[in-house]
């Protein structure tokens, strides 16, 4: 199953001279970019982990390249994605997100089906990720 979240996700996976080009436009609108990772990309889970402060300032995209290469060394089997962010007064939020990296195996997720008052059924998403690893264990130091 392939995650599809963010622009591009209807695209082949980007390469990096890509996404360098997508970093230059971002910075091109003046947008601050951002790295973030998770193992469980779940619609829903917005809050993901941040890699690092978001790069205000940066006018040049191999920073953030440099950046992106350590986030994928330190994380190398998780999803990592870049969001551009646009701090113009009336905007004052991501503009653009894309995932950069996935895992070799992406576990994707199963429907949960509860029975609820008068039989009614409700049914939620629960990514395979959350039961990997031992409650706590995906958020060890």
């Amino acid at each position: 199953m392939r995650i599809t979240q963010g622009c591009f996700s209807f695209l082949p996976d980007l390469t990096d001279t890509q996404i360098a080009a997508q970093i230059n436009y971002c910075l091109d609108q003046n947008w601050a970019v951002a790295l973030e990772f998770t193992d469980d990309p779940h619609p829903r889970n917005t809050y993901w982990n941040m890699w690092g402060l978001p790069m205000f300032d940066l006018r040049d995209p191999a920073g953030v390249m440099g950046e992106l290469k350590a986030c994928r060394e330190a994380n190398p089997e998780t999803y990592i994605r870049i969001n551009a962010f646009d701090s113009t007064k009336g905007w004052e939020t991501v503009r653009m997100s894309f995932i950069v990296q996935r895992p070799t195996a992406e576990p994707g997720f199963r429907l949960v089906r509860q029975e609820t008052r008068g039989r009614n059924l409700r049914y939620t998403m629960e990514s395979y990720a959350v039961g990997r690893n031992p409650e706590g264990a995906r958020y060890a130091p």
